[in-house]
């Protein structure tokens, strides 16, 4: 900063006279005192004269302290301005009121350099100074030339006048050049962001001293011993990878040779593009597993520790607890036809989505989904055909198998990302030419090939075969009915066909398995002969919606069907043991897999139904609306290997998963001075009490000769008696004494194959 030009006047200062009487005595008038003569007034110490009309104050008044509160308001500031307001076409009062007030103001004289105005005087002060600094240069030069023309002019002739005019031009020069300085050039300002200098534009980096501290690198102490037969090891391995790489690159075709390098550059970028999109995958997941957690942490705490303390206090009855609630926005409007628990992942589950409704098939989805994240499915894949049933490997937990609608199969593969099936069959490889109702995986054979079978409505069972990049078939068994034909106009006969709808694999016997089907019938089957049946079982009046072997016992099965009843039979006996009424079409059957008496059953009416054989024979212990809605249908129920829960599904795409109250899976109680006893000895002999409560069986006879010639299926049965078994009926469950029959011994019924 520096002053302005502006001139200013100088002020004289004012001259004060101070006089010091000395001998007078004057008097002050505003005080009333009297000052002494000869001393001086500063000196002089004054009497204080009260004014008559003072107010005198006590000590206590005087000390008396006030608060005064000093605001920064404008007493003369406005306090009612109100101005209009278009945009409500009213008048508004202003709340706000400057209350800054001036009391004094003085404009400096110094300006800011950096300022228009301060540029200018500075250029004004430059053109002076180099005004004066050319004068004084021209005036030293004169200077010099007058001392240099003396001597020339005492030189000359006087007579010459040749010279005269020469010398008077050079003084009328200089005197003009004397009076009148050369005025500088104007400076032109420059731009101060795009001007330089400099002829090039190169720029001086500055130099900086930069550190860090960074923690040393990690050490660590290695030994190892280094021989003859370890470096040869080491040769050989080497020369292994060579000839590896030496195989894999003459099999490349020449133009893959070509396109290597451009084929390595892009399968590089996209695995770097594939491992920084899973790594944010995999966080991502977690950190929404992390969310549903805190979301729905109550109902995880239900989930692993409440337990319903008014069991206690019931009988012989349980209660189903609500739980988690698993549904996604694209699977809305289908129904949930297939439940299936991951053998290995206890708390992963698969859900197919199709439609029952048959004259509205649309498309169909698999679902998995895992209790851990309920908001949201862990996989999903789509397709053009409904899902009617799936399946879940035991030994590979990875690879689902399906059936769709339109009769074919499919397998998903939950380790590759895209959505399409690994394995499908089509119309020219082979497929059903009816809905696939069900598909189980089974061991493989001898080829070490992964397999399944299927059960369709066209009556044909089909094994499965995944053999290099194909589905291979063979038909294992066709349901022939027996006894039925059907004539053509030409005169042939033709033997209708059953339409299986469920089957089941025996849990010890490899080759034995039942069929349901929409007849009401189960057959006995065996994968050994594909000509007829084991045997037959007038099971129902309707179709067969689920078959079971029991767990635990290898003799025990169960059957639902839609004319409303639930039977558990003794496959060496064509009559049920026990049959129980529901008042509704069931849906489906599961055994509980922590006892043999224990399974659930679901009603099309939205309820849910658990029966412990060993608590009560008669009728359910638990019976529970479990549905969203009231107009909902429960379509399938399953049980949880190793969790005391179970999850149902209904037809509007709905999955609820419940928890078992205490009585619903109770355990032997603990005697005194016994152990309880545990195991599936346990569970068989329990099951077999209730059975010899039944009926007693007849003691199995001597072989006959006829059974193995009718290639064990057609052997002599002999009911004990032709009559009406006797039943007993009570609070809606039957238990029938059937007829008891004469074992097979034959060698083929001995491999398991008894014949009724």
């Amino acid at each position: 900063m520096f002053p302005a030009s502006t001139k200013t006047p100088h002020k004289q200062p004012r001259k004060q006279s101070i006089s010091i009487g000395r001998g007078t005595r004057k008097k002050d008038e505003d005080s009333g005192t009297e000052v002494g003569e000869g001393t001086d007034e500063w000196a002089q110490s004054k009497a204080t004269v009260r004014p008559p009309d003072q107010l005198e104050l006590t000590d206590a008044e005087l000390k008396e302290e006030f608060t005064r509160i000093l605001t920064a308001n404008n007493p003369h500031a406005p306090q009612n301005i109100v101005r209009y307001s278009f945009k409500e076409g009213t008048y508004k009062l202003i709340g706000f009121v400057n209350q800054l007030a001036v009391h004094y103001t003085q404009v400096g004289n110094l300006i800011p350099k950096d300022s228009d105005e301060g540029r200018r005087q500075h250029y004004r002060d430059e053109l002076v100074a180099d005004s004066q600094e050319s004068a004084k240069v021209v005036i030293s030069e004169t200077e010099n030339l007058e001392e240099d023309e003396e001597p020339k002019e005492l030189e000359t002739e006087p007579g010459s006048q040749t010279d005269v005019p020469a010398a008077g031009a050079a003084e009328k020069v200089t005197e003009e050049e004397l009076m009148t300085p050369k005025q500088p050039k104007e400076r032109k300002l420059t731009n101060q962001f795009n001007f330089s200098e400099r002829a090039s534009q190169t720029f001086n980096n500055p130099l900086r001293d930069r550190e860090c501290q960074m923690e040393p690198p990690p050490r660590t102490n290695f030994s190892a011993t280094a021989n003859q037969w370890e470096i040869y090891d080491a040769y050989v391995e080497e020369l292994e990878k060579q000839e590896k790489t030496k195989e894999k690159e003459k099999a490349k075709t020449p133009v893959a040779k070509k396109t290597g390098k451009m084929a390595m550059r892009k399968l590089t970028s996209l695995e770097s593009q594939t491992d920084d999109i899973t790594k944010v995958s995999q966080a991502a997941k977690i950190v929404e597993r992390m969310v549903n957690q805190n979301t729905y942490d109550d109902v995880a705490q239900d989930f692993k520790y409440y337990e319903d303390a008014a069991d206690e206090y019931r009988d012989q009855e349980g209660t189903l607890l609500p739980l988690w609630k698993f549904q996604n926005d694209k699977a809305k409007h289908l129904s949930v036809t297939a439940l299936c628990w991951n053998p290995k992942y206890r708390d992963l589950f698969a859900v197919g989505y199709g439609s029952y409704d048959f004259m509205k098939q649309s498309r169909g989805m698999l679902l998995l989904y895992s209790m851990k994240n309920p908001s949201f499915p862990e996989y999903m894949f789509s397709s053009d055909s409904g899902i009617m049933c799936l399946d879940i490997h035991v030994d590979h937990p990875y690879l689902v198998a399906v059936g769709h609608y339109d009769g074919n199969v499919a397998i998903y593969n939950l380790k590759k990302p895209h959505s399409q099936p690994s394995f499908r069959s089509s119309a020219k490889s082979g497929k059903h030419t009816d809905p696939v109702w069900q598909v189980k995986w089974q061991k493989d054979d001898m080829d070490q090939n992964l397999n399944f079978f299927s059960v369709s409505s066209d009556g044909r069972i089909v094994s499965w075969t995944l053999v290099k990049s194909e589905l291979v078939h063979i038909d294992v068994i066709k349901l022939k009915l027996e006894g039925s034909t059907m004539e053509v106009p030409e005169g042939l006969q033709l033997r209708t066909v059953g339409c299986g709808t469920a089957f089941d694999f025996h849990k010890e016997i490899d080759y034995l398995f039942l069929v349901g089907t929409e007849e009401g019938k189960i057959y006995k089957c065996s994968k050994s002969y594909s000509s007829q049946f084991l045997d037959t079982y007038d099971a129902h009046n309707m179709a067969v919606d689920a078959v079971s072997w029991n767990p635990y016992h290898t003799k025990v099965f169960m059957s639902c069907s839609s004319d409303w009843t639930v039977k558990i039979w003794d496959h060496t006996i064509k009559t049920p043991m026990f049959i129980y009424d529901l008042n509704s079409a069931v849906g489906d059957v599961a055994w509980a897999p922590y006892s043999s008496t224990v399974f659930a059953a679901v009603t099309t009416d939205g309820k849910a139904h658990v029966f412990d054989l060993a608590i009560n024979k008669y009728e359910a212990i638990c019976n529970q609306p479990v549905a969203a809605k009231k107009k909902n249908k429960i379509t399938h129920v399953q049980f949880n290997p190793i969790h005391p829960i179970i999850i149902v599904g209904d037809d509007r795409g709905h999955i609820i998963c419940l928890k078992l109250s205490p009585n619903l899976r109770k355990m032997p109680k603990e005697k005194k001075g016994q152990e309880v006893q545990k195991g599936p000895a346990v569970e068989i002999a329990k099951l077999d009490k209730l059975l010899n409560l039944v009926g007693p069986r007849q003691p199995p006879a001597q072989e006959d000769a006829g059974c193995e010639q009718l290639r064990c299926g057609l052997g002599t049965s002999s009911p004990q008696d032709s009559s009406q078994p006797d039943q007993e009926t009570s609070r809606g469950a039957s238990l029938h004494r059937g007829n008891f029959v004469r074992p097979c011994m034959c060698r083929l019924c001995i491999q398991g194959c008894v014949s009724p």
